[in-house]
């Protein structure tokens, strides 16, 4: 049975070379706008999913307000994460970042290149961050001062070879050129957020010590299994009470942490998932560009919505050319087929259909992938198209897309009566179908709509592009510091410098 359903399944795409064509193309091209918006949506949902303890880290965030400024930000002190993992067993380990270096000019050869990518980091990084190390060993690999761990694509990029252990990597500062030796090589970094990690001693680098008020540091927790990280942010204010206040108490006069609230200042911390940071962060001083839940709601929606159109085209095709399929189902019936079995082949027809416009909808989604890259900001390849989380949507997709655009032209066309199309009187009420007409009416306002939105949004972007400012910004240098923030007095980093690699 299986295989007469395929049998003439080919026989009639072939037969009908145009409308075939036509049909399988069409929905190829809404199939390709859905993959590719997919593999968008899986991507930005995937950030930083990989790491093997995910579930359990967090970032802590500051929400300040002090002397009219208000600072809703990443960093927080040095001390802060050592102070909670003494205080509180629900801490396992502790790890603080620092990225207040701008880009780094690292020495390929007789040349320098410009590395943006490059972040310090403490030595317990990797009890936090799990990595596997291709070479050397990460729990050791940044215990040393001026040593490094690069990522398998930074060692290529610099040496042509991964095998650089104990290499020397030149560092350019100023008029200074600084060695550091490479301890271990990474994979990759997922998402390229970090290129290259350092080690540092912020004593030696004129960053501020056991300040609690002085907050330069991303600092993240690895909370221990079970724990509540709601729950355990309520242990902030007793951490504010017993550290932060005696300190601020030397440099002004404050008796309580209620009183510095009644003033109109405010100092809170709160912590955020690490698999929540990419889409649901506001904070200022990211490490890479967060990304926004809201566009992922949306792009979601237009996937669907394309997808949905494709199919809603596929049934007004299949549905159109009823004629021409009534005589063979009223011959089929008059033979004894029953409706259960023609509305089979007709799914097989369907799913067919869609597994062809699959095939091609990937090969087009190849060839677009570059151009999307590029307007998306990203740098998806085919691996992650055919790979992990994509491959079971790409095996399931003919599947649904066959019974959903051939559920009714397959209800519709075996609903055909023998006897009143054998005698060429066909009244099926084809031409009187409201479901048809809501059909076709869905599918062109779903498209005008797509369509002035697609205008009005690039309509906008050229608009930002091009609108004169009245300056020329080709000539205007911006210049970004992370400010190394004393809540209480602002004389107390003065002296900081930035922290080198």
């Amino acid at each position: 049975m299986i295989k007469n359903y395929f049998k003439i399944a080919f026989r009639n795409l072939w037969k009908n070379k145009g409308y075939s064509a036509i049909n399988i193309f069409g929905l190829a091209v809404g199939l390709a706008g859905c993959l590719l918006i997919t593999l968008y949506v899986t991507d930005e949902l995937s950030y930083d999913r990989h790491f093997k303890n995910a579930e359990r880290i967090y970032r802590i965030n500051s929400d300040i307000r002090f002397g009219g400024a208000d600072l809703h930000m990443t960093q927080t002190s040095d001390m802060m994460g050592g102070l909670l993992k003494k205080d509180y067993p629900q801490v396992e380990e502790y790890t603080r970042l620092y990225t207040n270096d701008g880009d780094k000019l690292i020495r390929k050869g007789n040349e320098y290149i410009t590395e943006s990518r490059v972040v310090h980091a403490d030595s317990t990084f990797f009890s936090v961050f799990q990595l596997p190390a291709i070479q050397g060993d990460t729990k050791t690999a940044l215990h040393e001062p001026n040593t490094v761990v690069i990522t398998e694509s930074a060692a290529k990029k610099y040496y042509g070879d991964v095998h650089v252990m104990d290499k020397i990597m030149e560092v350019k500062d100023g008029n200074t050129n600084t060695p550091y030796k490479i301890t271990a090589v990474i994979g990759t970094y997922p998402k390229k957020h970090i290129s290259i990690l350092s080690s540092f001693l912020y004593e030696e680098c004129g960053l501020p010590v056991g300040q609690l008020t002085s907050h330069n540091f991303i600092t993240h927790l690895l909370l221990k299994p079970g724990t509540d990280h709601h729950t355990f942010e309520k242990n902030f204010g007793q951490y504010t009470e017993k550290y932060v206040l005696p300190f601020a108490q030397q440099f002004i006069k404050i008796s309580s942490m209620d009183d510095f609230r009644k003033a109109g200042n405010k100092l809170d911390y709160t912590l955020i998932p690490l698999t929540d940071i990419h889409l649901h962060s506001d904070f200022t001083f990211e490490i890479t560009p967060s990304g926004n839940i809201q566009y992922v709601y949306i792009f979601s929606a237009v996937a669907f919505f394309i997808l949905l159109l494709a199919c809603i085209n596929f049934m007004n095709l299949s549905t159109a050319r009823s004629a021409k399929r009534a005589k063979e189902v009223g011959i089929r019936k008059v033979l004894g087929t029953e409706r259960r079995t023609l509305i089979g082949q007709f799914l097989v027809e369907s799913t067919i259909t869609a597994a062809i416009s699959l095939i091609l909808a990937i090969a087009i989604a190849y060839l677009v992938l570059p151009l999307f890259n590029d307007v998306a900001a990203k740098s998806l390849s085919v691996k992650e198209l055919l790979g992990g989380q994509i491959l079971p949507f790409l095996i399931l997709l003919p599947f649904v897309v066959g019974l959903l655009a051939g559920s009714y032209p397959a209800l519709f066309l075996s609903k055909f009566m023998p006897i009143t199309v054998l005698k060429g009187n066909l009244n099926t009420g084809f031409k009187k179908s409201n479901l048809r007409n809501a059909l076709v009416v869905f599918q062109f306002a779903t498209s005008i709509m797509l369509i002035i939105g697609t205008i009005i949004v690039y309509s906008q972007l050229n608009y930002i592009r091009n609108k004169k400012l009245g300056f020329n910004k080709d000539q205007v240098l911006i210049s970004t510091a992370l400010t190394h923030l004393a809540i209480m007095h602002r004389h107390s980093n003065r002296n900081c410098s930035p922290c080198r690699v």
